[in-house]
């Protein structure tokens, strides 16, 4: 039986010529070994994502120049479908001669355009976007054990759609400036949902920490909140005593980000509070780390905004 008496032809025809080549003849499919790794003087990185017992996985074999930390080549595994392979297999392409830093910075938007035919065309069906978003997720798997980071630190913003990359605060944002009043309004404005639709609510192909029903709501309700009369709103962060902000910052710290750091040895206190300026000191092996002041900083700032209040700034506080 033919792959279109299978699938159907018409569903078929939704996949670029690319995407076909791709899961039929996989360029980079395969692994590397440590022995291999040596005789090209480089360091051997693997990365898994995914569950192979669920038909969905993706294992990714880097081989990384030890001076340069340039990715002298890529290979990989997949459990998946033809979706998944080509993704995979433009993925590790894609990343081949870039350093691991550039390769962070690829995306499964990258590796979908990378498979369209033309400009103008989807690669493949949105519903199936979801498998170049494990390419993106093995990635990001793969830089945090090269650099030995926890991978949380590698995203600096809440990501609510994998698809469209949609941040939570983008999604906010677009709900607040333009008064979007239903879930189809935010796909017309970032896509988001527009895709593998699991982000729009629970029961989707993928659960997620948030949806956008459940944003949609919120924001709408709070802002409802902000038109009332202030004698009829609770207080807000910036007009609580400093003692009570100081005790709210502190309870954040300890329950969403000191156990993030304490897994790399490290950890924080509060120093001081100026107005929307949290003032931080850095503990353990947090001194010095790389990520102190860019994916470290912005992970404790969208903490705060997210729990206590969206305009707060964090900074580290210097004698």
């Amino acid at each position: 039986m033919s792959k279109d008496d299978l699938i159907g032809l018409s569903l078929w025809e939704a996949y670029s010529q690319k995407v076909h080549d791709r899961m039929n003849n996989p360029r980079h499919g395969g692994s590397f070994t440590d022995k291999d790794a040596q005789a090209q003087n480089s360091k051997l990185v693997v990365a898994d994502f995914g569950d192979a017992s669920c038909g969905d996985s993706i294992q990714l074999f880097w081989l990384v120049d030890t001076k340069t930390d340039v990715i002298k080549d890529a290979r990989f595994l997949s459990f998946g479908c033809g979706t998944a392979i080509a993704s995979a297999d433009v993925m590790a392409e894609l990343t081949i001669g870039k350093t691991v830093d550039e390769a962070s910075k690829i995306t499964n938007l990258d590796v979908e355009k990378e498979l369209r035919d033309d400009p103008d065309t989807p690669a493949f069906p949105g519903q199936k976007m979801h498998c170049s978003v494990m390419a993106y997720d093995v990635i990001k798997r793969a830089v945090a054990k090269h650099k030995n980071i926890d991978i949380s630190t590698l995203e600096d913003q809440e990501i609510v759609c994998d698809c469209a990359r949609v941040t939570l605060g983008m999604v906010v944002d677009v709900i607040r400036k333009n008064d979007l009043k239903t879930v189809e309004d935010i796909t017309r404005y970032t896509k988001a949902g527009g895709y593998c639709k699991s982000c729009i609510r629970e029961g989707g192909h993928e659960k997620k920490k948030y949806y956008l029903e459940d944003i949609l709501r919120d924001t709408r309700k709070k802002m409802a909140d902000a038109s009332t009369p202030r004698s009829d709103r609770p207080v807000a962060f910036l007009d609580l005593p400093k003692a009570k902000q100081f005790k709210l910052v502190e309870d954040i710290f300890n329950l969403y980000l000191a156990p993030v750091l304490a897994k790399d040895k490290g950890g924080l206190e509060l120093a001081d509070i100026n107005g929307k300026d949290v003032q931080i000191v850095y503990q353990g092996a947090c001194h010095g780390c790389a990520s102190a002041e860019t994916g470290t900083l912005k992970l404790i700032e969208s903490t705060l905004r997210e729990k206590l209040d969206p305009e707060i700034g964090v900074s580290i506080y210097r004698k």
